[in-house]
């Protein structure tokens, strides 16, 4: 049987993605964001409870998947997929679609006059933080499609001899107490690959975690069976992460420790209160689980390009963080419904082709 509950948690992570990356130009913690401006707390808020939890669990998400997936597909099937729906869509989006994002950056941030194709030129050969922030190269909100493909590959032969072994982890056996310390392994794997505050470790860890254990039902079961208890260690968690950043603890391994303890008490609670309340599905939960990934290509870059255009000429900052955000989404959803129309452009943007009607 499909996991709806799955489903609907993807869609609603991908449905953050407006919100919080409206939110970062307003940050007040100084982060470079393509465009910013004034900041405000708020926003800062926002990005601070939603951050630490957010992108590990698609990850966890895609572990998950990638267990289901593995038990109707060969490891050569699986392969092709991800050649097709990951690494084709991220070499295509590194020069069609991420480039504009940096422009947009050297044009705010450094008065940059030149013309977009010229702009490629120095898009490709300044490499600096991997921010884009300064106009330099950048693989902006695609990071998540090199990350997945690079951990997919890397996680298949273990992943396609433990479906052929047989011999599954079991998960009727596995107790709350059990998992609540399982947030050591993140924090023990976050160092590895460390690349621009992203970690090719932590974020490999959260897929695997999905893929072992978050993809038995024994296991969701007892997630959902703790939903309570769970989404209070999950506020405590934020509220310290909270309490720590306004007295200015934002580093060391205390800090750490709590970030991951948010992380991981954030994927549980959250897959609990799916399990419970999400598993449903319907026209809107089915028209957004096929554009999510769409939502999710296309959707930075069309917010930066309105965003700049609308602090130009908006003044008014809730009048611009809504135009920001309703917009954005509009033309994600408009973008995504003519490529999806385009042969072609479905294959090189990893989207299912519809045909139209003759």
């Amino acid at each position: 049987m499909r996991k709806y509950f799955v489903d609907n948690l993807r869609i609603i992570c991908i449905l953050l993605l407006f919100p919080f990356h409206t939110c970062m130009i307003y940050n007040n913690w100084g982060e470079l964001f393509y465009i910013t401006v004034r900041p405000y707390n708020l926003p800062s808020y926002f990005v601070g409870i939603v951050y630490p939890w957010w992108m590990n669990l698609l990850f966890t998400i895609a572990g998950m998947s990638s267990y289901y997936a593995l038990q109707k597909r060969t490891a050569k099937e699986y392969i092709r997929e991800r050649v097709e729906k990951l690494l084709i869509p991220l070499l295509a989006g590194l020069i069609i679609v991420v480039p504009v994002q940096s422009y947009i950056a050297d044009i705010y941030h450094n008065g940059y006059t030149g013309g977009y194709f010229e702009h490629y030129g120095i898009f490709f050969s300044k490499i600096t933080d991997l921010s884009g922030g300064d106009g330099g190269f950048t693989p902006a909100h695609l990071w998540f499609l090199l990350y997945l493909f690079i951990i997919s590959m890397l996680m298949l032969p273990i992943m396609d001899k433990y479906i052929k072994s047989g011999k599954k982890i079991d998960g009727s056996r596995i107790r709350l107490l059990q998992l609540l310390p399982m947030f050591l392994l993140i924090l023990i794997c976050a160092p590895i690959l460390e690349i621009g505050g992203k970690s090719v470790g932590e974020s490999l860890a959260c897929f695997a975690i999905g893929f072992f254990l978050f993809s038995d039902e024994r296991v969701q079961d007892t997630l959902e069976k703790n939903r309570i208890l769970l989404a209070i260690l999950f506020l405590l968690a934020l509220a310290g992460r909270h309490i720590m950043q306004v007295n200015g603890y934002m580093s060391g391994l205390l800090w750490d420790i709590e970030q991951r303890m948010v992380t991981w008490f954030g994927i549980m609670a959250l897959l609990a209160a799916g399990k419970r309340y999400l598993d449903f599905s319907n026209a809107a939960t089915k028209y957004l689980s096929g554009a999510a990934f769409p939502l999710y290509y296309f959707h930075q870059s069309i917010l930066v390009v309105l965003g700049y255009f609308v602090l130009k000429n908006v003044k008014i900052a809730w009048l611009q963080f809504l135009l920001i955000i309703i917009g954005s989404f509009i033309l994600t959803v408009i973008c995504y419904e003519i490529f999806r129309r385009i042969r072609p452009a479905a294959i090189l943007f990893g989207i299912k082709y519809k045909k139209g009607k003759r």
